[in-house]
C-alpha cells in the first residue's frame, strides 16, 4: 500500500513560491525541443514538474566554452554556449556570457531575448524587463518575447500587465497551450479563479498540452475546492497513488488560513534560478 505524502512545510512553501516562478520558466524554456510549461502547484511528485534530461555533458560544455573564449564575437556560438550552460544548471554563467555578447551586439534582438530571459531565470526581474523591452519592436512583435515579458510582469506583481502581454502573444500564436497555461496561472495569482479555470480548460484542450498544463488545471480546481475534479485530471498523468498524494498535499495547502498571503509573499522571495523552482 502506498501511503500518500502529506505536504511538508517545505512542500507548502514551494507550492506558494512556484506559483509565479512557473510562469517564468515556461516563457524561458522554449528552445528547439518540446514545449513545456511550469506547474503552479510544484508538489514534488516523482514524475511531474521535472526539467528535461540534460542533452549536453559538462565535458561538451567545457569544450564549447573553449571555442567561445577563442572567438567571443561568434554570436551563434555564444548563444549555443549560454544555452548549454543553462542546461547544466550554470545559469549565472549563462547570464555572464549573454551580458558580454549583448554589450557587443546591442541591437541583436535574438541576443537581447536570450539575455533578458536568462536574467529573469536568476531572479533579476527588473533588469530582465528592461532588456526584454528592447528584444522586439512594435512593428515586429515576437510572441515568445511577449510571453517572457508577461512572466516577468507576473514576477513583479503586475498581473494586469502580464495578462495583457499573454493576450498579445496569443494574437500572434493562437491557442498556444503554454501561453494559455501561463495566462491561467496569472489569473490564479490575481485570485480570478473562474477565469483561471476557463483558460486552463482551454489550454488542456489543445493537442500539444503536456502534463504540467493539466496539473495547473488540477491545482486551480483544488484552489476552488473541486478536489474530485483535481484528482481526476491528475490521474491522466500520474498513478492513482500519486494523484491521491497530490490531492492530499493540495487540500493541506488550501486549508491554510493564509494560503493566498503565502503565495503573494513567496512570489518575491525566491529567485527563479533556484533548484526548487527548476523546470528546464
Amino acid at each position: 500500500m502506498v501511503r500518500p505524502r502529506l505536504a511538508s512545510a517545505r512542500t507548502l512553501r514551494r507550492l506558494a513560491g512556484i506559483a509565479a516562478l512557473a510562469l517564468l520558466s515556461s516563457a524561458c524554456t522554449r528552445q528547439d525541443g518540446p514545449e513545456t510549461t511550469g506547474s503552479l502547484g510544484g508538489l514534488s511528485l516523482p514524475r511531474l514538474g521535472r526539467a528535461p534530461a540534460n542533452v549536453v555533458s559538462r565535458r561538451e560544455v567545457d569544450a564549447m566554452g573553449e571555442r567561445y573564449t577563442a572567438d567571443p564575437n561568434d554570436v551563434p556560438l555564444a548563444l549555443r554556449y549560454a544555452q548549454a550552460l543553462r542546461a547544466t544548471d550554470q545559469r549565472p554563467q549563462a547570464v555572464a556570457v549573454l551580458q558580454q555578447i549583448a554589450l557587443r551586439n546591442p541591437k541583436n534582438t535574438a541576443v537581447l531575448a536570450a539575455y533578458g530571459k536568462s536574467l529573469a531565470e536568476v531572479g533579476r526581474f527588473t533588469e530582465a524587463a528592461e532588456v526584454l523591452q528592447n528584444a522586439h519592436t512594435a512593428a515586429q512583435p515576437d510572441w515568445r518575447v511577449l510571453s517572457a515579458q508577461g512572466a516577468v510582469a507576473d514576477q513583479l506583481g503586475d498581473h494586469a500587465r502580464a495578462q495583457g502581454l499573454y493576450e498579445a502573444a496569443l494574437r500572434i500564436q493562437p491557442d498556444d497551450p503554454v501561453i494559455l497555461s501561463n495566462l491561467g496561472l496569472s489569473y490564479a495569482l490575481a485570485k480570478r479563479l473562474d477565469e483561471a479555470e476557463a483558460t486552463l480548460q482551454r489550454a488542456v484542450a489543445q493537442p500539444r498540452a503536456d502534463a504540467r498544463v493539466r496539473q495547473n488545471l488540477a491545482l486551480v480546481y483544488g484552489l476552488k475546492g473541486k478536489f474530485t475534479d483535481a484528482e481526476a485530471v491528475s490521474r491522466q498523468d500520474l498513478s492513482p497513488e500519486e494523484a491521491a498524494a497530490n490531492t492530499v498535499a493540495l487540500r493541506a495547502f488550501v486549508a491554510q488560513p493564509n494560503a493566498w498571503k503565502a503565495i503573494k509573499a513567496s512570489d518575491k522571495a525566491k529567485p527563479a534560478g533556484s533548484k526548487a523552482a527548476e523546470r528546464g
